[in-house]
């Protein structure tokens, strides 16, 4: 039986744009995280997001749910979009070692959050691209080791192994480990 995301795929697959808004609905909120989670600056993931979604819009007939999820998709269309801006405002760095952690007069935050964003921030900066991406996928999105993978494109056992051995190190530092469960309890 069709999902209503399914549903909604193929009516916009059909020309009916006005059924992308239950995609949008779904979806705007774990993509708007995951490109924050990523950029740590308000304005900069809002326009990123808009133009995730505009990007989606715009493919939405080259989606194949047979090669993969919309989940998946979406959220490759949002990593690489956030890839390519880092590519253009960032010339002067490698893209895999960016963690956009901007000055303090960029970012609004909470001045509970401050604190505890700091020790995991200064965590995420100690490890790669990939380790980042799949501990904001699976502790701030919730998604499965296989979704991640997908992704990523890489192999489900590879996801675990880099999880595991990311959370492992996380466990040594105590104080991130706590920030990072304070975080993820708001």
């Amino acid at each position: 039986m069709e999902t209503s995301e399914e549903k909604a795929i193929k009516e916009c697959q059909n020309g009916n744009v006005e059924a992308f808004g239950a995609l949008y609905d779904e979806y705007i909120k774990k993509i708007y995280d995951f490109v924050y989670y990523k950029t740590m600056h308000k304005e900069t993931a809002e326009d990123i997001v808009s133009l995730v979604f505009t990007k989606a819009l715009e493919k939405i007939d080259k989606h194949d749910s047979n090669k993969g999820s919309f989940n998946s998709w979406i959220y490759k269309i949002a990593r690489n979009t956030v890839i390519d801006h880092y590519r253009t405002q960032k010339k002067d760095k490698d893209i895999d070692d960016v963690w956009d952690l901007s000055g303090d007069e960029d970012v609004e935050r909470d001045t509970d959050n401050k604190a505890e964003l700091e020790k995991v921030e200064k965590y995420l900066k100690t490890i790669t691209s990939d380790q980042r991406d799949i501990i904001v996928m699976r502790l701030w999105q919730g998604m499965s080791h296989a979704e991640i993978a997908e992704v990523l494109n890489k192999s489900e056992s590879a996801v675990k192994v880099a999880y595991s051995r990311s959370m492992k190190d996380l466990r040594k530092n105590v104080d991130v480990l706590v920030a990072l469960m304070l975080l993820l309890s708001r």
